[in-house]
C-alpha cells in the first residue's frame, strides 16, 4: 500500500473514531453512565499525564483528574458540541490545575519566607534548577488556549492534526498558536539572560 493508501486508511480510522465519541456523548448527555465511562476510558491517560506534567505531584494530579470528571460527568449535558468532549474536559482541567497551583502559591506565602524560599536548593515539586523554575513560569504565562496546545503537543504527543480534531480547530491555526506561544516563551526567557 502506497504513502495515499496509508493516508486514507488514517483519516478513516480518525473519523470511525470521531463518529463512535460523538455517539458515546450523545448517550452520556442523556444519562448513560456507561457512555461517559467509555469517553474517559479513552482518555484517562493523557488527563493524568497533563496534570502531573502541570502540577508535578501524582496525588494532586490524581486528585485534580477526578474532580475534572466529577465535574464533567454533573455538567455533560451542558457540552454545547458534541464534537468537543476533548477539549471540553481539558479545560476543565487546566482550571483546576490553576487552581491548584494558586493553592500551592497562597501556601508557599504563608508558610515560608521569602528569602528563604528563594535560597531553597529545590522548588515544591522537588525540581533543583532555577532555569527548569523559570520555563515553568514561562509556560503558566500563556493563555490557557495556547498552555493547551503547547502542552498536547510537547508534554502528551498529539500531532497537530489530533489537537485541530480535539480543539475543534483548523490544523494551520493550531500551528500558528504553537509557533507564536513558543516564541512568547522563548522571549521571556531571554529576558532572563
Amino acid at each position: 500500500m502506497g504513502q495515499a493508501g496509508e493516508k486514507y486508511e488514517k483519516n478513516m480510522e480518525c473519523a470511525k473514531t470521531m463518529k463512535e465519541e460523538r455517539d458515546l456523548v450523545k448517550k452520556a448527555k442523556r444519562g448513560d453512565a456507561d457512555a461517559f465511562a467509555g469517553l474517559y476510558e479513552q482518555i484517562y491517560k493523557d488527563l493524568y499525564h497533563f496534570a502531573l506534567y502541570t502540577l508535578k505531584n501524582a496525588q494532586d494530579a490524581e486528585d485534580a483528574v477526578s474532580e475534572t470528571v466529577m465535574d464533567a460527568f454533573s455538567s455533560i449535558r451542558k457540552l454545547r458540541s458534541d464534537t468537543a468532549f476533548s477539549a471540553w474536559i481539558f479545560r476543565i482541567l487546566s482550571n483546576k490545575c490553576n487552581q491548584k497551583i494558586r493553592e500551592y502559591c497562597l501556601l508557599r506565602e504563608k508558610t515560608v519566607p521569602e528569602q528563604a524560599w528563594e535560597s531553597t536548593p529545590s522548588d515544591p515539586w522537588g525540581n533543583e534548577t532555577e532555569e527548569y523554575i523559570e520555563v515553568r513560569k514561562s509556560f503558566f504565562e500563556l493563555a490557557e488556549e495556547e498552555r493547551m496546545i503547547v502542552g498536547m503537543h510537547i508534554f502528551l504527543g498529539y500531532k497537530t492534526r489530533e489537537i485541530a480534531e480535539i480543539l475543534n480547530m483548523n490544523e494551520n491555526t493550531v500551528r500558528s498558536k504553537e509557533s507564536r506561544a513558543i516564541q512568547k516563551m522563548g522571549n521571556r526567557l531571554k529576558d532572563l539572560r
